[in-house]
């Protein structure tokens, strides 16, 4: 599919060879690249990096990076359609508030558990109605949400924390799978990226969703419903980050308003370094999942190397940054020369 590949052949031409081999160092897909920086960094990083390379700091790893991976999944499917929430970590907070006090009201934590996804839902519906109801944009939407939600969540719980959850269900988050360094929590975050993969690659769904990104009013005459489709993804974006506050909570055994403070910015570096494009209609899952774990490799590196907190915020904001300025460098250096292929190609037509 051409979404899938950042880097597409051109079609064949008179000096299209020549544009072909002046850009064969550049790879055909974003996706494979970063793989291939991903095990480069972590083979650097088990070489230069004491302790990295054990079955503990794998686990850990692993385990610092289902948050991440749980929201880039459904945030995927919302920026390839050209929009984004960037409200997701303060409805992580907002949740993990509400679940902290009905346990302190005694609810059961089986229901507990619902009430946050089902809050999480509702919260991205909102979010859905400014955007397609009242067409705002998503970005000053959900830059308000996060300030109303953070907020809210503060309102909730205040700055107690709540950490008397049940033993059996806070070792369940950390539990590993036979072997001892794969996390059960990153096997269901793996099931349910393969779930996202399906819809979005193999499905007509997904190629609306594609559509919309690529241009929302031509997919709008061919049919698709856009506003609906919009809305649900913020539904399922919110009810997602619902389920990572469950997580979240049951982790670190503390529901807290604060939690999940700032993992917007990891969740939006991981996409779209992933390969998906911040302005809709590119990208694929495969390449965000290699996104959240070269993220999450990055950053558990040089905390083991004890570089301070401020640093890791610098390399993740340096990573948002160049997964933007380079895939679109990139695709201007191929229009230029694609022109000049065209350019070419007519002289030698014309005087060859």
């Amino acid at each position: 599919m051409a979404h899938d590949s950042l880097y597409a052949s051109p079609q064949r031409r008179p000096g299209a060879g020549r544009g072909r081999r002046r850009t064969a160092w550049v790879p055909r897909r974003w996706d494979a690249a970063l793989v291939s920086a991903l095990l480069l960094v972590v083979l650097g990083s088990a070489l230069l990096v004491d302790g990295f390379a054990t079955g503990r700091n794998a686990q850990f790893l692993l385990l610092d990076a289902v948050a991440i991976g749980l929201v880039a999944l459904p945030m995927t499917l919302v920026v390839i359609t050209g929009e984004i929430d960037l409200s997701v970590a303060s409805t992580l907070g907002l949740c993990s508030a509400v679940m902290g006090q009905l346990w302190l009201s005694g609810w059961p934590l089986e229901l507990v558990v619902v009430a946050a996804v089902a809050l999480g839902a509702v919260l991205g519906a909102v979010n859905g109605v400014f955007v397609t109801a009242f067409g705002l944009p998503s970005l000053a939407v959900t830059i308000g949400t996060l300030a109303a939600y953070r907020g809210l969540a503060f309102v909730v719980l205040g700055d107690q924390a709540v950490a008397d959850f049940p033993g059996d269900w806070t070792s369940a988050a950390v539990e590993t799978a036979p072997g001892g360094a794969l996390p059960w929590a990153m096997v269901g975050t793996a099931l349910l990226a393969v779930a996202f993969g399906v819809v979005l690659h193999a499905t007509p769904f997904g190629r609306e969703l594609y559509a919309i990104g690529s241009n929302a009013e031509a997919a709008r005459f061919s049919g698709i419903p856009v506003a609906r489709r919009k809305f649900w993804l913020f539904v399922v974006c919110g009810a997602v980050s619902g389920l990572a506050g469950v997580y979240w909570t049951l982790r670190y055994a503390s529901a807290r308003a604060d939690n999940g403070e700032g993992l917007e910015l990891a969740v939006v570096a991981a996409v779209l370094l992933g390969g998906v494009s911040i302005f809709g209609g590119r990208g694929t899952l495969a390449g965000v999942c290699a996104g959240v774990l070269l993220l999450g490799v990055l950053r558990n590196a040089l905390q083991l190397a004890d570089v301070a907190a401020d640093t890791l915020d610098i390399v993740t904001g340096s990573l948002l940054i160049v997964s933007v300025v380079v895939p679109n460098a990139v695709a201007m250096a191929r229009a230029r020369l694609a022109r000049k292929d065209r350019h070419e190609g007519t002289h030698e037509r014309k005087f060859g």
